[in-house]
């Protein structure tokens, strides 16, 4: 009898349900349904429908049962760091906020008067981003009193999901640690920052690891969606579950490539010296008592701005095309060197993508992009430079020159993109899996269940087929 599992894959922009089965040592995937996901702006604020989510996440079950492909297993990943506040009775309270919302933004001032920046990462480890959760639980003491006193927990997306279809409330450890609430030493809560903060040490839920089995789905999910399979926690921030997939157990640089750009390697210890927060690098939580040792960059994000504010016109892969072609016309009367910081504050969430470009470039004295293609060249080109100047710190804190890079992810697919980051770094590429994110949720599931023993098991024994 086949055997077929469900990854549940939700980024910011697009969700997936991915089912899988094995043919020999073929992973054989089959996306069977899809949906879109954004932000919403509501009584001037910008968040998630976390009710339509969970709706989407039902209805591709449904999608399953009605093909005859039940799994014996399921798992969700999500982002990291936005989450839902519950009452006692597990019901959600006031709106679920988005991490581009802007209400964090001077927040760190106010927290760092308790804790230093330093000392923070001392004991986290984690990248600072003005948008992380230990910035938004801070203001929410302040701003949002009402609501964070009446919760009992908070739950991060996918742990929450996870709770509406079982019942079962837990947080999966490699998204808990995209909270900036988590010793990375220790791998737990770290209680001492919770005093030192005056969060409420009782919002935080036990602590699993990924591949952790919690049960199975409720009777009512079961009444909804036609069937009953097991639960996983599978490493549920979608980049742990995209690195979980790179197809190789040697040292590598990877970049998870999808809305951010997640740029780092595996390491079995954190990193949390000061050359490594100079750097901006991030101890995020990995599968196996592992680490992501990774910066986020802003990522495919531009791009997808920018072809909005074209109407949607062209889709990824042509616009790859007409950026390489136009930068290919260019090199005819000059060498191209112009570049901007991807990582500028001002492109997090801007009105509109092609003005914040446009003043980036007036601003440095570059030429102004006058269509879609001049615009995806120079983000291209910026990406490239942007990776080559981590990869450098990378190699600089690690001791190690690395040879070769996996891009995994639906950036994968920007062949332009993955040709200029081999010219510019001088080591091989390799692209894929596409949809990585949800192989890495299948792999651990397939852990899970006993087909493999573990991950290297796992990445020697199996072959994608998307």
């Amino acid at each position: 009898m086949t055997k077929h599992y469900l990854a549940v894959d939700i980024g910011a922009s697009s969700g997936r349900h991915v089912i899988a089965h094995m043919e020999g040592n073929v992973l054989v995937t089959e996306q069977i349904y899809r949906f879109d996901n954004k932000m919403e702006k509501r009584r001037g604020r910008l968040v998630w429908d976390i009710e339509r989510l969970y709706e989407e996440v039902l209805e591709g079950m449904k999608r399953c049962a009605m093909a005859g492909k039940i799994p014996i297993s399921m798992g969700i990943d999500t982002w990291g760091v936005d989450y839902v506040y519950i009452d006692e009775e597990g019901r959600s309270l006031d709106e679920v906020y988005a991490y581009r919302d802007p209400r964090t933004n001077d927040t760190d001032k106010e927290l760092e008067k308790l804790i230093s920046a330093d000392e923070l990462y001392e004991h986290t480890g984690i990248q600072k981003q003005k948008f992380n959760t230990i910035y938004q639980l801070f203001e929410d003491k302040k701003n949002r009193a009402e609501i964070y006193e009446k919760a009992d927990k908070f739950l991060l997306i996918p742990d929450y999901l996870a709770f509406r279809l079982t019942g079962k409330i837990s947080a999966e450890y490699t998204n808990a640690t995209t909270t900036g609430m988590i010793n990375a030493k220790k791998c737990d809560w770290d209680e001492e920052l919770s005093e030192r903060l005056g969060i409420r040490k009782t919002l935080f839920p036990r602590l699993i690891n990924p591949g952790s089995r919690i049960g199975r789905l409720s009777a009512e999910t079961v009444q909804k969606v036609g069937f009953d399979t097991e639960y996983v926690k599978v490493a549920s921030h979608d980049t742990a579950s995209a690195v979980a997939a790179v197809p190789t157990d040697k040292e590598t640089i990877y970049i998870s490539s999808g809305t951010w750009s997640l740029l780092g390697t595996e390491i079995h210890e954190p990193d949390c010296s000061n050359e490594a927060k100079k750097a901006n690098f991030t101890n995020e939580g990995g599968i196996e008592h592992r680490y992501r040792f990774l910066k986020n960059i802003m990522g495919m994000w531009m791009i997808q701005s920018i072809r909005h504010e074209y109407n949607d016109e062209y889709d990824f892969q042509t616009i790859s095309q007409m950026a390489e072609d136009y930068d290919n016309k260019l090199s005819d009367k000059h060498k191209i060197t112009d570049v901007i910081d991807v990582n500028d504050s001002s492109f997090l969430m801007p009105d509109s993508m092609k003005k914040a470009i446009d003043e980036k470039c007036e601003k440095q004295g570059i030429e102004v992009p006058n269509s879609i293609e001049a615009y995806a060249a120079l983000i291209y080109r910026s990406l490239a430079d942007c990776y080559k100047k981590s990869i450098d710190e990378l190699e600089g804190i690690t001791g190690v020159v690395y040879e070769t890079i996996h891009i995994v992810g639906g950036g994968s697919k920007a062949q332009y993109l993955n040709r200029l980051i081999e010219k510019n770094t001088c080591k091989k590429v390799y692209a894929g899996p596409v949809e990585a994110t949800a192989v890495g949720n299948i792999f651990l599931q397939m852990i899970s269940d006993g087909t493999f023993k573990d991950i290297n098991d796992v990445r020697k024994h199996v072959i994608v087929k998307e």
